[in-house]
């Protein structure tokens, strides 16, 4: 396990293996004084990696750099992984620290994905409406896996380039037709719009997103840390072939 020893100018880990992340940000939006605000959906029934893989990247990159982490939902009670109508799935629960009505203002708000993004009930309908009112103010969306549903659903992707899940994509790209969906991409990158391919992919994306924002070298680290072999190209995506979507 990684922990942080010391920050701006050292180094985190042990003196034979440190884990070095203390390059000055590119960030323009956080300082020592105003953290990059970012703010995490959650709805029952998504999905853990979509949440917690992106999650412990930022954790990570919360050790040298200047940011704070929302959970966001319609309640404050625990958010259940356990999908909705599956009887025999198990879940774990995670607690929300704000709703979406006392959400705080955000720069950059993460949609993970799942089996509760089929839903039609209040807590997926509130968190549309959340995205829908809040995403002129962001200034990056991330959206992974059938996360980019929601944000489909919202019509905030209308116009724009993005992916999704592939196992996923007939029933997700019907949703919303006037999006322009690329069908091979491990992520899409469409302005300040963030969109990944399914659960795993949503690391890669953040990485990415990492870079774009603090540096290459800080988001190099955080992956040699994590021990994740990072998939830096966009368009690596055997899993549109799998299901068939490519060649088209």
């Amino acid at each position: 396990m990684l922990a942080p020893r010391a920050l701006n100018g050292d180094t985190f880990g042990s003196p034979r293996h440190p884990l070095t992340v203390c390059i000055p940000p590119k960030c323009s939006y956080c300082s020592e004084d105003r953290p990059l605000r970012i703010g995490v959906v959650l709805f029952p029934g998504f999905q853990a990696l979509d949440a917690f893989g992106p999650l412990d990247v930022l954790n990570i990159l919360s050790w040298s750099h200047n940011i704070s982490i929302s959970l966001l939902s319609l309640t404050l009670d625990p958010v259940s992984t356990k999908p909705p109508r599956k009887a025999t799935a198990t879940g774990q629960s995670i607690l929300p620290t704000h709703t979406f009505a006392s959400a705080p203002p955000l720069d950059v708000l993460l949609i993970p994905g799942g089996l509760g993004t089929r839903s039609l009930a209040a807590p997926v309908e509130h968190a549309i409406s959340f995205i829908r009112s809040n995403h002129v103010h962001l200034k990056y969306l991330i959206t992974i896996c059938t996360g980019t549903s929601l944000a489909a659903r919202a019509g905030i992707l209308d116009g724009k380039r993005a992916t999704t899940n592939k196992m996923a994509w007939a029933e997700t790209t019907a949703l919303r037709p006037q999006v322009e969906w690329v069908p091979h991409a491990r992520w899409v990158v469409d302005g300040n719009i963030w969109t990944s391919s399914g659960v795993s992919a949503g690391i890669d994306v953040t990485l990415a997103w990492v870079e774009e924002v603090f540096g290459a070298n800080v988001a190099e680290e955080i992956a040699r840390g994590m021990e994740y072999e990072w998939r830096h190209d966009p368009t690596h995506d055997p899993f549109a072939e799998h299901w068939g979507l490519w060649p088209l």
